[in-house]
């Protein structure tokens, strides 16, 4: 069985589990972490975890980041001088979160996700070196009412998490799946 096949799995297992109503957004996190090699795998079968989401009678809603900063920078007025000099990038990227934001209520009021669903996340590894996933979690937990998935290419070791096993990582709380082990 393959590990991407055994993060389903842990998956499965975990989110059939009862939610309490009480969580609040931070407790509602769930990151499903596999190495980055993977990230193919991972998505030819994102649907299998929508199965296992429904399975468990839980809605689901896939947003994905992938193409984000790509669609973010050709609106830019000054696109082509970003690319000739990208070092003035730097201070515009606190926008580049907002504008994903932007799009992801406008995601979340066109699915109705509500207090039942699974909001899943691909693409975080589009991120690096444009924003921390921890800041893009911390921006869009709190606009979820269900749980908030995170499809995280990199590592996980005491809650301290590596995207793309690159560089030192964060601590972050959320519910670390693997495909050893669902928490």
């Amino acid at each position: 069985m393959s590990r991407v096949d055994r993060l389903v799995r842990s998956y499965a297992a975990h989110i059939a589990v009862p939610w309490r109503d009480d969580a609040a957004p931070a407790q509602r996190v769930i990151f499903c972490v596999y190495p980055e090699a993977e990230e193919r795998s991972l998505r030819a079968k994102v649907d299998e975890f929508e199965l296992a989401t429904r399975q468990a009678g839980h809605g689901w809603a896939l947003f994905d980041l992938t193409d984000t900063f790509a669609e973010w920078m050709a609106s830019q007025r000054y696109a082509k001088k970003y690319f000739a000099k990208p070092h003035l990038l730097a201070p515009l990227l606190p926008k580049y979160l907002g504008y994903i934001q932007e799009r992801f209520e406008a995601f979340l009021a066109q699915t109705g996700a509500d207090a039942d669903t699974v909001v899943a996340v691909l693409g975080v590894g589009s991120l690096f070196g444009f924003l921390k996933v921890k800041e893009m979690v911390d921006r869009l937990a709190p606009l979820v009412p269900g749980r908030f998935l995170v499809f995280f290419p990199g590592s996980h070791e005491d809650n301290n998490y590596r995207l793309l096993d690159a560089y030192d990582g964060w601590n972050y709380l959320a519910v670390p799946i693997t495909a050893d082990r669902a928490f």
